[in-house]
């Protein structure tokens, strides 16, 4: 399965923002996109879901939702995206289709040794700095701490970079081993950093690609 590099999760004062901003988002060329509404009832979850499924599907985005893995099966999204205090990996696998696709969250290395056991696709690596995004904050890695836990990870798992990212980060992070990055405010500040965060992505591909070669 191959994650795209780049993940615009979604942001919003109201449901019907965040559906506005996942089809400009698209527009702009984002390759995958996840549902992340908080503090909406499941039912309204399920509609909002429905609708974003709609618009990734014009424009063959890949869609996961944030934590509600029933939803993300009943609307067929391409996957989850699980949160430390979301259901475990394990038992979402059981409910999904094969082929829809885990990620996890994960904070330390512990995290992300646990996340590898229980099968995930992708692994969400943060917080990279301090982010507005979130409540009650993980402790901030930032480049030494990327640094110091891909030094010693051993996996082919794709490692997803999160928290505050901008597109000054991109090069550096992507030095420490880290595969691709997921970005809220960001991009939702301005829709056209989606086109420069995939090239910056895309660049460090074509490097890999010559070094090969040579």
């Amino acid at each position: 399965m191959i994650i795209p590099k780049l993940h615009y999760i979604s942001q919003g004062n109201s449901p019907k923002e965040h559906l506005e901003n996942i089809q400009k988002a698209c527009s702009s060329g984002a390759e995958l996109v996840q549902l992340r509404l908080k503090n909406v009832s499941e039912k309204k979850v399920l509609k909002i879901a429905g609708e974003a499924r709609e618009i990734t599907s014009h424009f063959q985005t890949r869609l996961l939702i944030n934590d509600y893995y029933k939803i993300a099966k009943t609307v067929k999204a391409d996957g989850v995206h699980l949160g430390k205090t979301d259901a475990c990996p394990t038992l979402a696998r059981k409910h999904l289709y094969t082929w829809q696709m885990i990620g996890g969250t994960a904070n330390t290395l512990q995290d992300c040794e646990a996340l590898l056991t229980k099968e995930v696709d992708y692994i969400s690596l943060g917080p990279f700095r301090l982010t507005t995004t979130k409540d009650n904050l993980a402790p901030v890695l930032g480049l030494n701490g990327y640094t110091a836990i891909m030094d010693v990870l051993e996996t082919e798992t794709p490692i997803i970079g999160v928290g505050g990212i901008t597109t000054d980060d991109v090069t550096a992070i992507l030095e420490t081993g880290i595969s691709g990055i997921a970005v809220s405010g960001e991009i939702t500040r301005d829709f056209n950093t989606v086109k420069l965060f995939n090239q910056l992505l895309n660049a460090s591909a074509t490097a890999e690609q010559r070094h090969t070669f040579e």
